[in-house]
């Protein structure tokens, strides 16, 4: 039996330029779009319609799974939260970020990740979720363990993203000791004594482990058609360096010389939506607003905040002069489903996913009143 839905009078946002018209959708999918209203329409009342937002990088699962240190919540309880927060955000998949790689007291012990992916296989089959969800592998490539935790995960298809990095002082994210100091010593209340002795062991297993766990891990992903990411990338060196590894996506490079090398070469340049939404990083690297302007940012993540995901393309299309609305949710729709090849949703096109938004935005912050998956509202 086909189901159809129709809705009119919406602002549809279309891949390049925005119309007032109508949709239809019909068995899960996006059947037509046209201009000016349909009779016996759902009203969307003037509201913006907009593809479901594609996020290929959030950690917030770990916040809802580690809400304290020490702490452990139930997975499948973390997992209903975050994903209603990832709904009603307007995200309809969304990539959960693993952490693979731990040191001394820092991370997560081998299988613990595993049974995260399971929980939400099981909250997959059992219908709990609202949003897609996919997997997105972090490898701290400088972590002695990691190539262990990742072999939890080398039959598991739901694994379509795998991120190379490599948080040690001195270089990408953390390029100054008085950055790394913020993040380390300060949080978890090291003397100066034990914050160098810190330091130290992250510097020698990153000289004895990255480069090589770079290319393991990078095979392995090339072999099973995995997207590789690079991480933090700050210099030309790093840029060449991926582009051997056949990186397709440059998550939160640090600089604008190595944004711009990354576009150049192909990939597509991931920056936070935060650093949209405040007007900057948080940890003192370029802004993404920054290379918005000179036209090498391609996608955003929500990273920690789901809900920036929907506000950061309002604040672009505001503040850069020649960026408008259509321009700015590609950042967050289409270029990521891309980036990751996933051809089947992204944009408002008949013949995709019926995965849908509508938001009311007069001004100021954009609200979420209805989110759609394959038709089917979720939120």
């Amino acid at each position: 039996m086909r189901t159809e839905t129709v809705f009119t009078n919406a602002r549809l946002v279309l891949e390049d330029r925005v119309i007032s018209g109508s949709i239809v959708l019909r068995d899960g999918v996006i059947a037509d779009i046209s201009e000016g209203n349909a009779a016996g329409g759902i009203d969307m009342e003037g509201d913006y319609v907009i593809p479901g937002l594609v996020e290929l990088h959030t950690d917030h699962l770990e916040a809802h799974y580690t809400p304290r240190p020490g702490v452990r919540w139930n997975a499948i309880s973390a997992i209903q939260s975050h994903d209603a927060q990832i709904a009603s955000s307007g995200i309809t998949t969304v990539f959960d970020c693993l952490r693979l790689g731990s040191d001394a007291g820092d991370g997560f012990e081998v299988g613990e990740m595993r049974a995260i992916a399971d929980a939400l296989a099981e909250a997959r089959a059992e219908n709990r979720l609202r949003a897609d969800h996919l997997i997105h592998l972090r490898c701290e490539v400088s972590a002695a363990d990691v190539l262990d935790h990742f072999a939890d995960f080398l039959t598991d298809s739901r694994v379509r993203l795998a991120s190379l990095m490599d948080h040690a002082p001195g270089q990408r994210q953390f390029q100054t000791l008085e950055q790394y100091a913020v993040y380390h010593k300060v949080k978890r209340g090291l003397t100066d004594e034990a914050f160098n002795i810190f330091v130290a062991r992250r510097q020698a297993a990153s000289a004895q482990y990255s480069d090589r766990h770079r290319k393991v891990l990078s095979n392995a992903c090339a072999e099973r058609g995995i997207t590789v990411a690079s991480h933090d990338d700050a210099t030309l060196d790093h840029v060449t360096e991926a582009v051997g590894f056949g990186v397709k996506l440059a998550e939160f490079p640090t600089s604008l010389e190595a944004a711009k090398a990354s576009h150049k070469a192909g990939m597509s340049v991931l920056m936070g939506a935060p650093n949209v939404v405040r007007g900057g990083s948080h940890s003192g690297n370029i802004a993404a607003t920054d290379l918005a302007r000179a036209g090498v940012l391609d996608v955003l993540s929500s990273d920690y905040i789901p809900f920036s995901l929907i506000q950061a393309p309002f604040v672009l299309a505001d503040e850069i002069e020649d960026l408008d609305l259509a321009t700015a949710i590609r950042l967050v729709t289409s270029t990521p489903a891309r980036t990751v090849g996933l051809d089947d949703r992204g944009s408002l096109t008949p013949g995709k996913r019926a995965d849908l938004v509508r938001v009311r935005r007069d001004s100021g912050i954009p609200v979420v009143r209805s989110v759609w998956r394959r038709g089917e509202r979720v939120a």
